[in-house]
């Protein structure tokens, strides 16, 4: 093959590779800290009351998720709207679910739990637990995401699901039930989950934990390169996890063989306090963590692993 013959092909192929970062770029930059901390804000605000699966400022949060998708025109998954009901234990409650179509049948879900631990009318005081870390910041990653995807206007080649859960702090009750009744759960070929990514030890402001399924080493691959040519302000810990069947909504997922990817950023001394209020989340780590994530996801969505 003569010098101009492979000159050709680099030049026929460069107009594809910069428009493909170009669309990338897009919906990257759509992620913003100012965004993130009017989330984090309302869904960690005294009048959301905690955020209690099956009470007022649950269903109060559900109402303020759905709008923020309608309103950039993310699409609800199923033909009844958003929410998937569900009652366990005589207790009402909602999953949200959106999606991004793809091209072919598989989808990569991308979730989150929105519930909080509610009010502790037993304490005098500040009896609110408003959830901030736990977990205001994951929803905002999945919220983030998905109006970032929308405005890429690239159709994915796996469908993307955009999931919030109810019923978390009850024992993954909402994820448990969505697993337990997806009738193409052969179809989902991933899961990315967000639980705690606001703050992180006293000791370790910018620790991230990484896990994922220890089997599909291109999604560690995937982070250390993003991290080789982005100045993300968090530092990550990698944790390969053959089976992660524990800890948050991951679980029913990996116990059902599909590969997940978690972003956590750990406990701190608000853990489950009235104390983990918007005020102290670390916006800028967390803003980081969803751009890390968009590429992630994005990566889930289209290539092979």
């Amino acid at each position: 093959m003569s010098k101009f013959s492979v000159l050709f092909g680099v030049l026929l192929l460069l107009p594809v590779a910069l428009f493909s970062q170009e669309y990338i770029e897009r919906g990257y930059s759509t992620i913003q800290a100012v965004d993130a901390r009017a989330i984090v804000e309302i869904l960690a605000s005294d009048s959301l009351q905690g955020r209690k699966a099956g009470e007022e400022g649950g269903l109060m949060a559900a109402e303020y998720i759905t709008a923020m998708l309608g309103e950039w025109g993310v699409e609800p998954l199923g033909d009844q709207g958003f929410l998937q009901p569900f009652t366990i234990g005589g207790c009402a409650m909602n999953n949200i679910l959106a999606v991004i179509p793809g091209k072919s049948k598989e989808y990569v879900v991308v979730g989150a739990h929105y519930d909080h631990v509610g009010i502790d009318t037993t304490i005098v005081g500040d009896n609110c637990f408003n959830g901030a870390d736990d977990n205001a910041s994951g929803v905002s990653a999945v919220l983030q995401i998905a109006r970032a995807v929308k405005k890429m206007r690239k159709t994915p080649e796996r469908g993307i699901i955009f999931a919030f859960w109810d019923g978390e702090e009850k024992g993954l009750l909402g994820s448990k039930y969505f697993v337990e009744n997806c009738a193409f759960l052969s179809d989902v070929s991933a899961y990315m989950n967000f639980d705690m990514i606001g703050r992180g030890p006293v000791d370790k402001p910018k620790h991230l934990t990484y896990f994922y399924t220890a089997s599909y080493p291109a999604f560690g691959d995937w982070l250390k390169e993003d991290m080789s040519v982005r100045a993300f302000s968090f530092i990550p810990d990698y944790r390969a996890w053959e089976k992660p069947t524990d800890g948050s909504d991951n679980a029913y997922f990996a116990k059902n063989g599909i590969p997940i990817v978690w972003y956590h950023t750990e406990g701190h001394p608000d853990y489950h306090r009235p104390s983990d209020t918007a005020d102290k989340i670390d916006y800028e780590k967390m803003i980081d963590i969803t751009r890390a994530a968009f590429l992630c996801a994005w990566r889930l969505a289209n290539e092979k692993y």
